[in-house]
């Protein structure tokens, strides 16, 4: 019986050729590929598919939630991002609707080696195609890259999903959620014992070649607002500062007047206006082209004024070599509270999670309302990265040159740290020199 089935294998394989298109649902072409189909998984360009170049370099949006599709420029490669658990064979099958015409696309292991040449056409509807197989030799993340080759129409095959099997493909991790971007990572620093934090002061540096669009080095965070550094396009950087209203909306429109945020004062050039979409309150930035390897003091403070807080916002920027003013806000219904649930963090706020991000923070300080200076030299990494949320795993922290550092994103660096472990700097011991009286009023 086994010898008769081998032998109808064998004869489907001649009558129907090696790279011919496989019908959804089919259950392959040899016998090798209907064993490795026991351990199978199905990984969806929308969650982990990027464009090499940049998809913003001219406002292409090739990758959406039904995959890659209009793909006609052959100098535009695709890679899917995913993280074996298992070395060993690795069987990749393409999930495509073919287009006008044939074409031929290569589909390649981590950019590297021949690949192999995939042609397509003389099909219509989805379909499943095989594409090759691998040998994955290390625990890490890899990718798939499809490049095209040739074609006859205007467009390459539409891909909606990669499907692995085979040894390499059992415990298979990869991004199952609608989230493109990197994964968040937190910095929390404690509060010493029960001490009132007036000022919470910092400082910054992003290293170079990891500054990429669309990342956001928050700083100065607090239960109220955050303060921080942007990356918004190759021709525009940020000093933030934003504070929420006590009022739950992500309409700043619906906020009532009693819990408005207003402003009181800002700096010279500072936009200031509403924020939603992640809670509402009023928003403050700078453009300003602050660069990488350069150290940023960054400072925000709470005062008292009743049922209200008023806090405010400067940074130093050693290219002017004097601290100046981002905006002044009032908070109503604080009940004076002054700053609490200090933190920090590296957010990727557009789709772009196969870039890097990274920062280093350094020589964290809190004030006292008496004028007391704390050190603050211990913190605590969390991250928005879940295996059910969003399976990401290229996030970290640590303390290098004693700054503390944070990254993620880029399918390169695995998570280091396990959340909610605990880093510890040494103490420098020389709290920031500044005279708050003396700090800019406008």
């Amino acid at each position: 019986m086994i010898k008769v089935f081998l032998l109808a294998v064998l004869i489907l394989l001649l009558l129907t050729g090696w790279n011919r298109p496989v019908p959804l649902k089919d259950p392959g072409n040899n016998l090798s590929f209907l064993l490795d189909t026991m351990v199978e998984r199905e990984v969806r360009l929308s969650a982990n598919g990027y464009i090499q170049p940049a998809e913003s370099a001219d406002s292409l949006n090739l990758i959406d939630g039904r995959g890659l599709s209009h793909w006609s420029d052959r100098h535009r490669i695709v890679r899917v991002y995913f993280y074996p658990q298992h070395t060993g064979r690795l069987v990749v099958r393409l999930k495509m609707n073919p287009t006008i015409g044939r074409s031929t696309i290569r589909v390649r292991l981590d950019s590297s080696g021949p690949g192999h040449l995939v042609h397509t056409g003389g099909a219509s509807g989805e379909l499943v195609q095989t594409a090759g197989e691998f040998e994955v030799g290390s625990i890490r993340y890899h990718c798939i890259e499809i490049s095209g080759m040739y074609k006859q129409g205007p467009y390459f095959p539409d891909l909606s999903s990669l499907i692995f099997s085979g040894p390499a493909a059992k415990d298979l991790l990869y991004n199952t959620s609608e989230y493109r971007g990197a994964a968040s990572t937190h910095l929390r620093y404690p509060i010493p014992g029960d001490s009132a934090a007036a000022w919470f002061y910092t400082e910054v540096s992003v290293p170079t070649g990891v500054d990429a669009d669309n990342a956001y080095y928050e700083t100065n965070g607090f239960a109220d607002g955050y303060m921080g550094i942007q990356v918004n396009s190759p021709r525009e950087r940020r000093f933030i500062f934003s504070i929420w209203s006590n009022y739950k909306t992500d309409d700043p429109a619906r906020i009532p007047s009693d819990y408005a945020v207003k402003l009181v004062k800002k700096g010279a050039d500072v936009f200031t206006g509403e924020f939603g979409n992640e809670g509402s309150g009023g928003h403050s930035h700078l453009v300003f082209m602050w660069k990488p390897e350069t150290v940023y003091k960054l400072l925000v403070g709470a005062k008292p004024a009743g049922d209200h807080t008023i806090f405010t916002a400067y940074f130093y920027a050693p290219e002017n070599g004097k601290w100046q003013l981002l905006a002044q806000w009032d908070k109503s219904r604080t009940g004076g509270q002054l700053l609490k649930g200090l933190y920090a963090f590296v957010e990727n706020f557009g789709d772009n999670g196969n870039d890097y991000f990274r920062a280093r923070y350094g020589n964290q300080w809190i004030c006292t309302p008496s004028g007391n200076w704390l050190e603050l030299t211990r913190c605590m990494l969390t991250t928005t990265a879940s295996p059910s949320r969003h399976p990401r795993y290229d996030y970290g922290a640590g303390v290098e040159n004693n700054w503390f550092y944070m990254f993620t994103g880029g399918f390169r660096d695995m998570n280091n740290l396990e959340p909610h472990s605990q880093l510890v700097r040494k103490p420098g011991g020389v709290p920031p020199l500044i005279d708050f009286e003396a700090l800019p009023q406008h």
